[in-house]
């Protein structure tokens, strides 16, 4: 083995030094090697990467200028399909800033100082192929116009906007997360209409005081908490065969307000009712697994709610159920509910 390595390395020595290197240099200069053939590695297809950004050459379609205290987006080349401009203090995307990228996939432009005004009205319409918009935490108070049509993950939330309407969303078929939390949202109109493939939709933390009309049927998770919301139309999970997770806690809703067996559709998994003005328990499905009711108002414990029928084959499917804070006790769980709810694993009260 060691007259081997004697062989390779004294067939190595001379090409080394004819260039000038030393034959052993990399075990001791490993990373300033790297970097010298990653530099021979870099592409500037397009332009060359602005100097207060990283564009790897290992990964020469990403741009990462996050949390570097910009002002202003820089200069962008052409080849790059992945952006990364979070975490500074832009406060402006005029027509200039994009001209040059409309390969982009992902634009990540969360936690800066965006304000509605300062977005020019046709600087998204070249990105064709823009999946993903990530505009969290910025001044805005509107959804900036003529997004793009290939748009499948939408995050605006926690901004000051105040209103929605038709025409913020129309066309934007591919779109299936749309996270619009933390808002100053009072109204939706139709505009969630338009929005044939959104399986996510969080409008929690706003200022509804109804359901949105028009809800997407292919939705999956449904997040309203914290609105003020105090009735839900009739039969309004009677379209949305998909959905699996409503939480509506943190609201204002009561029994009067709750139509009869409106939770009692299959496909739920999870309804959260939490923290709401409910004195009774609401009938729900069968199938549904984890039921939160917790600091409502709640007098009475109906096992009815749960199951119409008990037998060997009709029972309930839950497995959470949390009652605490309400105006009932231990004592006023039934008997029979041993048998209609025999998997749930505690009931918090």
């Amino acid at each position: 083995m060691r007259l081997k390595t004697l062989i390779l390395l004294s067939a190595l020595l001379p090409l080394c030094l004819s260039h000038g290197l030393d034959p052993l240099g990399w075990l001791f200069h490993r990373h300033g090697q790297a970097q010298y053939f990653g530099s021979l590695q870099a592409d500037t297809t397009g332009g060359a990467c602005p100097v207060e950004c990283d564009c790897p050459p290992t990964f020469p379609v990403a741009m990462y200028c996050d949390g570097r205290g910009l002002n202003a987006i820089p200069s962008i080349p052409s080849r790059i399909k992945y952006l990364y401009l979070q975490h500074n203090a832009i406060s402006a995307v005029p027509d200039s800033a994009l001209i040059n990228a409309t390969n982009l996939v992902w634009l990540f432009l969360h936690h800066n100082q965006l304000t509605s005004d300062a977005i020019s009205k046709e600087v998204f319409l070249k990105l064709e192929g823009l999946e993903r918009l990530f505009l969290h935490h910025n001044n805005l108070t509107s959804i900036p116009p003529n997004l793009p049509r290939s748009l499948r993950d939408l995050r605006i939330d926690h901004n000051r906007i105040g209103k929605v309407i038709p025409t913020d969303l129309e066309g934007m078929d591919n779109l299936t997360i749309l996270h619009l939390h933390d808002n100053n949202i009072a109204d939706m109109g139709t505009s969630l209409k338009a929005l044939k493939s959104l399986t996510l939709l969080d409008l929690s933390n706003n200022k509804l005081i109804k359901i949105p009309d028009a809800l997407p049927e292919h939705l999956h998770q449904f997040y309203l908490e914290f609105n003020s919301i105090d009735s839900l139309p009739e039969g309004f999970l009677g379209g949305l065969a998909q959905l699996q997770y409503v939480r509506m806690s943190h609201n204002q809703l009561t029994n009067k307000g709750i139509p009869s067996d409106t939770f009692n559709v299959t496909g739920l998994v999870e309804l959260d009712l939490s923290y709401n003005k409910l004195e009774r328990i609401p009938t729900v499905s069968t199938t549904l697994q984890h039921l939160y009711l917790q600091a409502n108002q709640i007098k009475e414990f109906t096992l009815g709610s749960f199951c119409s029928i008990v037998d060997v084959t009709n029972f309930s499917r839950l497995q959470t159920l949390r009652l605490e804070g309400n105006e009932i006790s231990q004592e006023d769980i039934p008997l029979e509910s041993a048998l209609c709810l025999r998997r749930a694993s505690s009931i918090q009260i």
